[in-house]
């Protein structure tokens, strides 16, 4: 078919509009500080998303010293022009994007990086960042007043980074919307041991120094690496059912020791296979280190670290966490009592499993310990606002909520739910509106007064 001449100039006219529109928006633009998290503006990077993290890291307790070396490999999402990492005061001595060098700079915690060449839209890169100093771990209101990141111990290294401690010992994308897969290698002197996230790939001593390399094969949020270092009794084997398990506890703490840690490990992993969903990572286990002064367990992928000897309460909370946390992370920190309320019903569902309270009866001793004028009240639960994140009734009013719902809906729908969230955002992020529109599908019940009663209302609920 012939066109006109006036057709053919308008053809050309718009042929050439969009080649502008097309070059317009193809043009290259630097990548946002951060991801948008209201509690941590500057967390998380624009412009790319995070794939791996393959982390090289050596220690030495004696220096207190962090000498590293980090390669991201990443996908752009725009076309980039630079982008940025987020890094807390360590000193930056060389980045390389793609095996060149790269020029960087440093504003406050951001590491800002410009590549000698455009990243095109939806290509693959890496950025290699080489890196030394003392970590400085954080402290202030978040964490109950506590150190937590990267905290020198008698003969190494505690690792615990949630929810901002991460960017404290290697450059990274610091926020759980953006999870990876990890390679973690670190140099210890010999003798004590390095232990990390997921399996573990290889051991060995050279001179002074013990190498080891572990990797996470499925995506991990940041703050659930670990690279914890020190002296350890590891004992290693299966659960009954057969997954993996490898704990490690400072012998220090050997006569401490009021809970048998493996066992209580292996039967809960196993326990909450049922209830949750399969275990979604490759080895389960614990990392119990003399740490008293942290105040706080974290439920590091693979192996929960605890500061002391904690309890069996402690234990399957944390363990709890691998499926409410780890698995399905939170897409904002104010969806945290998607985390804490789930592994705090846990315990309630475990003392219900060992026969000795009730779900419900947690929940009326939570209920009634305190009055209608407690400040505890006073906490939004599903938004609870950055230094009150952890507040205590994130975790016992989450619970208590997850207990209102079991006994609007009924056990069979509640039980059905539980595996049911776990299994849709495996390995991804999800926030409570998600969770609600599961709830309301499930039981087929409209759900918005209980929600509104319990995690979107300050004041104690009338029951």
């Amino acid at each position: 078919m012939a066109l006109s001449r006036s057709a053919r100039l308008g053809a050309v006219a718009t042929a050439a509009a969009s080649f502008f529109v097309i070059a317009a928006s193809a043009a290259p633009t630097p990548g946002a500080r951060g991801i948008g998290d209201p509690y941590f503006p500057d967390l998380g990077n624009g412009g790319f998303d995070a794939r791996h993290y393959a982390l090289d890291v050596a220690y030495d307790p004696d220096t207190d010293r962090l000498d590293g070396r980090t390669t991201l490999t990443a996908r752009a999402t725009q076309t980039l022009s630079s982008f940025d990492l987020d890094l807390q005061k360590l000193e930056v001595t060389a980045v390389e994007v793609n095996g060149r060098r790269a020029g960087f700079t440093r504003d406050g915690d951001e590491l800002r990086i410009t590549p000698k060449g455009v990243l095109p839209k939806g290509h693959t890169f890496t950025v290699t960042v080489t890196y030394g100093g003392v970590p400085e771990p954080l402290n202030g209101p978040i964490i109950f007043g506590s150190d937590y990141g990267w905290m020198k111990t008698p003969d190494g290294v505690f690792v615990a980074c949630e929810p901002n401690a991460a960017s404290t010992w290697f450059p990274s994308s610091d926020h759980p919307d953006d999870k990876a897969t990890y390679d973690i290698r670190i140099k210890a002197p010999k003798g004590l041991t390095g232990v990390s996230n997921g399996r573990l790939v290889s051991t060995y001593d050279k001179g002074d120094s013990t190498y080891t390399h572990w990797r996470e094969s499925k995506p991990m949020a940041t703050y659930l690496a670990t690279a914890t270092i020190g002296k350890f009794d590891v004992k290693t084997g299966t659960t009954p059912s057969g997954i993996p398990i490898y704990v490690a506890i400072d012998p220090v703490l050997a006569n401490s020791n009021n809970v048998d840690v493996y066992a209580v490990t292996a039967a809960a992993t196993d326990y909450w296979s049922q209830v949750f969903g399969p275990y979604p990572f490759e080895e389960t286990g614990a990392i119990v280190d003399d740490m008293p002064q942290a105040g706080f367990s974290l439920e590091v992928q693979s192996k929960p670290a605890y500061s002391a000897v904690r309890s069996e309460s402690t234990i399957v909370h944390e363990l709890a966490h691998q499926w409410f946390g780890d698995s399905v992370s939170v897409e904002r920190w104010k969806d945290i009592w998607l985390n804490e309320g789930f592994a705090t019903y846990a315990q309630w569902l475990w003392a219900e499993h060992q026969g000795t309270r009730s779900a419900h009866d947690s929940f009326l001793a939570a209920y009634n310990a305190r009055a209608a004028d407690n400040p505890f009240w006073q906490i939004t639960v599903a938004d609870p606002q950055r230094d009150t994140m952890f507040a205590s009734a994130v975790y016992q009013r989450g619970a208590m909520t997850l207990q209102t719902l079991r006994e609007r809906i009924g056990d069979e729908a509640f039980f059905r739910l539980l595996p049911a969230w776990t299994r849709i955002h495996r390995y991804g992020n999800a926030n409570t509106g998600q969770f609600i529109a599961l709830a309301e599908k499930i039981s087929g019940q409209n759900l918005d007064d209980l929600f509104q009663k319990w995690i979107y209302t300050t004041g104690k609920p009338a029951l």
